[in-house]
């Protein structure tokens, strides 16, 4: 019966459409008001759209439907005997070193033998957060007693420099400040048969003092890159006196992508000796040294370039001459093979300014006498190549040739006795100029055993040709040195150092004074230094320290007729803390 008035109700639904479609295309008709043509002018691209999808699952009507059975599940377990205990885990520990206590203070004493003290103490204040105050004191003397020396040996050295540091994002700056003292004694007394009444009246004895004030200067993101400007004043016990101006301000611009500096260096010097050698007047000197050092940096990729040059002008104040001179500033570094290989080279030249304290530091024994000259180093080229063998040994190795005009070689001074005088026994030296030729050879390896075992060795030889002189005086063929660093324990530490120094040549002229024809040229002998020091660490404050120098124990003459102390011995301690 349902079925009957379902089919009889769809039947009536689809006449009453028929009808209703019947009278709408009738309704047409009447409004149809003619035909038109339609010019398409797009062509037709048809399109694939998506199609109707069902999207969910249609109910099913069906009188029947299966039935899904209902599974079930049982599990048959047994105990099963075992014997495995599987260990817990846990993290490994890191070793963690311990931070390293700082102490802005410390200061070390140290004995030994033929009297000799050793004090370094130093402090760093800060005044701020981008404000300290430095402080260094530093202290060696000896009482000498150097066996088969005739004069007092004794030498003594104390020096303090003070330093204001102030820090800021784009500029930090240092001021400076120092004074040393120095006493040392012209013992080497050639043997040529002085009464011990005319030694007694020898007076030994120098004294230097040195007196400076400085300043540097840092700036970031700025055309000007900082700076150095010092002020030096130096005099003895002759009553000569030397003072010392230095002004170095550098610049750095880019343009086009690539870097050019310049460094303006303006360095005068100028003192005065009480008396020449002859004792028949005094010397006086003035130079001035002004120019410019401007250089293109270049980076490519692995390749490193500076072209650069050196213009200077050279001024002789107290004899009015003035000269001008130009050297090349080129240099050049290639990596081959990242750090380990590194290839690099250069031709460098310059204008060096020498002076009596240059000359003092370098040789104690110098006369109160000399010629002060600059020195004219017309080019230094040089190839050479660096980098690493492994990831813990270094090398480093060059070949290089100098040429210089007015290079300045130390020679012992003539016997010529002036009873006020103490240096004119033939017991100090003076300073000669000569046109020098080098070609050198150098070789350096530095070892990382392990994180407390460090060792390095390097040489280097050197072959000199003069122009006037016979030789070239009191440099080395040879200089050799070899170190090494361990830290045996937490609390142990030790080291060494061996230096080795090749023959060198002296001249020897006693003619006015004994039975001598012509000056002697003498030949020192090489030598070997061995140093090495052991120390013990209580705490982080607290160590003690043993150095031993020359142990060797060798007689030898680092200048004709002055020989070192042998064997020393020296025991102290260091001391940190908060000051």
């Amino acid at each position: 019966m349902r079925n009957h008035i379902i089919k009889s109700t769809c039947i009536l639904a689809v006449f009453l459409i028929a009808n209703l479609a019947t009278a709408q295309d009738k309704d047409k008709d009447k409004e149809n008001i003619g035909t038109e043509v339609v010019n398409v002018v797009k062509p037709y691209t048809p399109s694939v759209s998506d199609a109707f999808k069902i999207k969910q699952t249609p109910s099913l009507n069906d009188k029947e439907t299966a039935k899904k059975k209902e599974i079930k599940y049982a599990i048959f377990s047994f105990p099963v005997a075992s014997t495995f205990t599987p260990a817990k885990g846990r993290a490994a520990n890191l070793k963690k070193a311990k931070p390293e206590k700082l102490y802005n203070t410390y200061v070390s004493l140290g004995l030994g033998n033929y009297n000799t003290a050793a004090l370094d103490f130093y402090t760093s204040r800060a005044i701020s957060r981008d404000e300290t105050f430095d402080i260094s004191l530093r202290h060696h003397s000896s009482q000498g007693d150097i066996e088969g020396v005739v004069l007092d040996n004794n030498f003594f050295d104390t020096k303090l420099d003070l330093a204001y540091i102030n820090r800021s994002r784009d500029l930090s700056w240092k001021a400076k400040a120092g004074y040393q003292h120095q006493i040392y004694n012209w013992y080497g007394l050639p043997d040529v048969g002085l009464t011990p009444a005319e030694i007694g009246g020898i007076n030994e004895q120098q004294t230097y003092h040195n007196v400076y004030l400085g300043a540097d200067v840092n700036m970031e993101d700025s055309f000007f890159n900082g700076g150095n400007i010092m002020c030096r004043r130096m005099f003895d016990a002759t009553s000569s006196g030397e003072n010392r101006l230095i002004l170095q301000p550098e610049f750095e611009v880019e343009i086009a992508g690539e870097l050019i500096n310049a460094m303006v260096d303006i360095d005068y010097v100028g003192g005065t000796f009480k008396n020449n050698y002859a004792g028949t007047g005094s010397i006086d000197y003035s130079i001035l040294k002004a120019g410019i050092s401007p250089s293109l940096v270049i980076l490519r990729d692995d390749l490193t370039v500076n072209f650069g040059a050196g213009i200077y002008v050279g001024m002789d104040l107290e004899n009015s001459e003035n000269d001008i001179f130009i050297y090349p500033r080129i240099t050049a570094q290639y990596r081959l093979s990242g750090d380990d290989i590194i290839a690099y080279a250069g031709i460098e030249g310059d204008l060096q300014q020498n002076s009596y304290y240059d000359f003092v530091q370098e040789n104690f024994f110098m006369s109160p006498t000399l010629g002060i000259a600059p020195t004219d180093q017309q080019y230094n080229g040089y190839l050479g190549i660096k980098g690493k063998l492994t990831s813990n040994v270094s090398y480093n190795a060059r070949a290089s040739y100098i040429s210089e005009k007015g290079k300045p070689l130390f020679r012992a001074n003539t016997l010529n006795p002036q009873p006020d005088n103490g240096y004119s026994y033939g017991n100090s030296f003076t300073v000669l100029y000569d046109d020098v030729t080098t070609l050198s050879v150098f070789g350096e390896i530095n070892v990382d055993i392990t994180s407390n075992f460090k060792f390095g060795a390097k040489a280097e030889y050197f072959n000199y040709s003069t122009d006037q002189q016979e030789e070239a005086w009191n440099l080395p063929e040879l200089e050799a040195s070899i170190f090494a660093d361990y830290q045996i324990t937490e609390n142990w530490f030790a080291g060494a150092n061996i230096f080795f120094i090749g023959e060198r040549k002296d001249q020897f002229d006693i003619t006015g004074f004994a039975i001598q024809t012509a000056p002697v040229t003498v030949t020192l002998d090489s030598f070997i230094d061995v140093n090495a020091h052991l120390g013990y660490r209580f705490n982080d404050r607290l160590s003690v320290f043993a150095k031993a120098n020359n142990i060797a124990n060798q007689d030898y003459q680092r200048w004709v007729n002055f020989p070192v102390q042998q064997f020393q011995i020296m025991a102290g301690a260091t001391y940190k803390f908060d000051f």
